[in-house]
């Protein structure tokens, strides 16, 4: 993030109006291309990529232990629906593992450049 003092100055942007969308696979190439593609379409305004994590887990009556990756999204809740669905068209998994968490409190400046950098839900499809 630039050091732009404007963002200090603007209206308050209520913190429960962004969330972190957490999303994990085993492809560590297609997380980190999803991240991207997530910014690009301004759906997410960053998306930290944690490439090396391990998922231990029931799945059809046996336990499993996998190398994973996860990505933490963040974006505005209203985007949430949107993130959700083209995670289910287009993750590699039957059910991919993708939860939203509410924020509940934050940065005031991070807040709001998360509401500037992603679409508004209200105003169309999103360019990119």
């Amino acid at each position: 993030m630039t050091d732009d003092t404007d963002l200090h100055r603007s209206q308050p942007v209520l913190s429960d109006s962004c969330s972190e969308i957490v999303i994990t696979a085993e492809d560590r190439a297609w997380v980190t291309d999803f991240a991207r593609t997530l910014v690009d379409q301004r759906l997410a305004a960053c998306v930290h990529v944690i490439a090396d994590i391990r998922a231990i887990y029931r799945w059809d009556g046996s336990i499993y232990d996998d190398a994973q990756s996860r990505i933490a999204v963040h974006s505005r809740s209203a985007l949430v629906p949107a993130i959700v669905a083209k995670t289910d068209a287009e993750h590699p998994d039957l059910v991919p593992c993708v939860i939203a968490m509410p924020i509940s409190s934050g940065h005031p400046a991070y807040l709001r450049w998360i509401h500037e950098e992603t679409v508004d839900p209200g105003a169309g499809p999103a360019a990119g």
